[in-house]
């Protein structure tokens, strides 16, 4: 038995060396064959290998406009069965009733967008710049070109509108970090006005090479400016049809407008382009994927340099400003005609946003979607000279202008008041906040709405050092309306100390007839606000107990007036005080 158990044991060991001697024999023919292989094979491979990633990273689609015969992708609309602007208008436009097709070597949303922002090959023309003055000091500029229906007679930069013209107006709204210089706002601008109607681009606050004059900067819920070009437009030509068109951010802030007018607004009709719709769902979306963060990372460059505000002291209140200044809750209240297109592989405004519903429940309302086209850009043609949403809104426009659905403004007892849906974004009395957490009460005096003067601008705005030069080297055949020139009063003391009285007074009264919270809480944001005024004196009775009282009571926080710091609503200022004063017990308990 010993003898069996001993040659079994030998067999096993001679068995698994055998085997580990083939195995070991296999690998080396193995190898031996991989480097027979040319290395220029395995480049191939290498290469053939990263396009099919960089294919699918970037979204490609240029195989399946291949199969397809390169014959595009129809354009889907979303609208109320019963529409009348749907049957009297849409219907008539042949462009979104057909297929887009995209430039094949842009074959990609991404490529596309980045096109876009570095080339675009927009269109060479000089703009007239005229500044307007808001009513809360802001300067923002409007850059108009004056359209012609002649071959020859265009690119009428220095002409002025009578008021007695019936030539229409577009006004075109930027988007994020954008003005009248941005290339799809120019290929917008030049193709409007080649149609003979008069364009006007009201830049945000802060952009379009004029500086930011007032302590409010522009955001995507900011409906004030807008307002205020649109009234200020229909006054100054009531015989001329007003339309507007915005585009991403400056969609989303037309949209909000429109549907906080309602019938009050003076606009004829609208198109919406590339709006984000709700700010909150495109927040997420937009650091989801390592493509989108690139996106954003991009954008919070272009407003690094614009406004700074400490995001640590409203963490919880960033999504309430995203569902405040969306427009998706908004197109509903829409009551004039309002074109939007969006496109389904938007990189910047997911198709997530989109609010079929409450599109096609809007008779008013018609959406447009594409399957491709990437954000703002929508190029078409071998050399992708021409953008599509830009021929598919000059269509519209031009039908509706046409037809007998054009909105006419309904007359208002009370024409200052808006909806009561309206955000705290859009209301006051504001609290500037600086990035130490100080709060102070500011004022929004009212002034009147002035027009400083008129500038030719150079067709290369893009650096802000050429726009400056533009702006204060006027040529002397600009013509500046000085008889609208209104400049604001000299700050005396008594005028600030009853300009500041007057803002804590209105704060108050705000305050109590909108949150019902107890009054003691009230109070307590009324010694914040009014702090800079009566801390000397303060100083002179109390001397150093003041210091002891304060840092208990107000978490050893200092509150003075910075005039350079951007508003915050009230809201937000709430938040603060309730957070104070549930960490307050936990302060005075470790101090003691």
């Amino acid at each position: 038995m010993l003898a069996v158990l001993l040659s079994m044991s030998f067999s096993e060991e001679s068995s698994s060396s055998s085997s580990s001697s083939l195995n070991g024999d296999a690998y080396a023919l193995l190898f031996n064959a991989l480097r027979l292989i040319p290395i220029s094979h395995y480049l191939l491979a290498l290469s053939l290998l990263f396009v099919i990633v960089i294919y699918n990273f970037l979204e490609f689609h240029f195989v399946e406009d291949l199969f397809s015969g390169f014959r595009g992708s129809p354009v889907r609309l979303t609208f109320n069965s019963s529409s009348p602007i749907y049957d009297g208008v849409v219907s008539k436009c042949k462009i979104v009733h057909g297929r887009y097709l995209v430039t094949p070597w842009l074959s990609s949303p991404h490529i596309q967008t980045a096109f876009l922002h570095f080339f675009g090959r927009p269109p060479c023309f000089s703009y007239r710049r005229q500044l307007f003055r808001l009513s809360d000091g802001g300067m923002i500029a409007l850059d108009w070109l004056m359209g012609s229906t002649g071959p020859g007679d265009f690119f009428h930069a220095n002409n002025f509108i009578s008021k007695d013209d019936t030539t229409p107006i577009a006004i075109v709204i930027p988007g994020l970090t954008s003005d009248s210089a941005a290339s799809y706002i120019r290929h917008l601008v030049f193709n409007t006005a080649k149609r003979g109607w008069n364009v006007v681009v009201s830049n945000h606050r802060g952009l379009g090479g004029v500086s930011i004059t007032s302590d409010c900067f522009y955001n995507a819920g900011w409906t004030e400016d807008a307002r205020e070009v649109i009234e200020y437009l229909h006054h100054e030509y009531p015989k001329a049809p007003l339309f507007a068109i915005g585009t991403s951010i400056g969609a989303n802030i037309l949209v909000k407008y429109l549907g906080e007018e309602g019938e009050k607004t003076p606009v004829a009709g609208a198109a919406a382009i590339c709006s984000p719709w709700d700010l909150l769902i495109g927040d997420r979306f937009i650091g989801r994927r390592l493509i989108q963060k690139i996106y954003d990372r991009a954008l919070t460059i272009g407003l690094q340099d614009y406004a700074q505000l400490n995001v640590m002291l409203f963490p919880q209140t960033v999504d309430t400003y995203y569902r405040n200044c969306s427009s998706s809750t908004y197109v509903g209240n829409v009551s004039i005609p309002l074109l939007c297109i969006s496109s389904l592989d938007d990189p910047v405004c997911t198709v997530e946003a989109i609010p079929l519903d409450e599109c096609r429940a809007n008779k008013n309302v018609v959406l447009a979607t594409t399957w491709h086209g990437g954000h703002l850009a929508f190029f078409e043609g071998i050399t992708a000279a021409g953008m599509w949403w830009v021929r598919a809104v000059n269509e519209y426009l031009g039908v509706l202008h046409s037809s007998p659905y054009m909105h006419v403004q309904k007359k208002v007892q009370e024409p200052g008041l808006h909806l009561s849906t309206e955000s705290s974004i859009d209301q006051g009395p504001y609290l500037n906040v600086s990035e130490d957490g100080m709060v102070a009460a500011v004022g929004n005096e009212q002034t009147r709405n002035s027009i400083v003067g008129d500038h030719q601008t150079n067709s290369e705005m893009v650096l802000d050092t050429e726009q400056d030069e533009q702006l204060t080297g006027a040529k002397s055949d600009a013509v500046p309306n000085t008889d609208r020139t209104c400049e604001p009063p000299a700050n005396t003391p008594d005028t600030e100390l009853r300009n500041l009285t007057a803002s804590v007074t209105s704060c108050w009264n705000q305050l109590s007839q909108r949150n019902k919270r107890s009054m003691w809480l009230l109070a307590y944001v009324a010694i914040i606000t009014t702090w800079p005024l009566v801390g000397s004196a303060l100083r002179f009775i109390f001397g150093k107990k003041r210091k002891n009282v304060l840092s208990a009571t107000l978490t050893k926080r200092t509150f003075v007036i910075r005039p350079d710091v951007p508003k915050v609503t009230i809201c937000q200022a709430l938040i603060v005080v309730d957070e104070q004063r549930r960490l307050l017990p936990t302060i005075n308990k470790s101090a003691r």
